[in-house]
């Protein structure tokens, strides 16, 4: 029987670090799937009208249906919800 460290944070504690401009194309598993929907891919950055204010919005596409919708992308460093890669 293994024992767990207790002085090293777990994967799903750490937030992941990401870059929003380094997204585009990057893929996404869903930790919770709804409507059969599991795997999605970052297919749009999506730029603030002002080019100076920061990127907020995403659009990703499901691979499945091909449904899109748009997500804070911030919303992606939440190991509860997401995990990087198709899994």
């Amino acid at each position: 029987m293994s024992r767990i460290n207790q002085d090293q944070p777990s994967e799903v504690s750490k937030p992941i670090k990401l870059n929003p401009k380094k997204l585009l194309l990057s893929k996404w598993t869903a930790v919770h799937v709804l409507a059969k929907q599991k795997h999605f891919l970052v297919n749009r950055v999506v730029q603030p009208e002002d080019v100076s204010l920061p990127i907020v919005d995403i659009e990703i596409e499901a691979v499945y249906s091909g449904e899109k919708r748009i997500i804070f992308w911030r919303e992606l460093q939440d190991g509860s919800r997401w995990k990087q890669g198709w899994v």
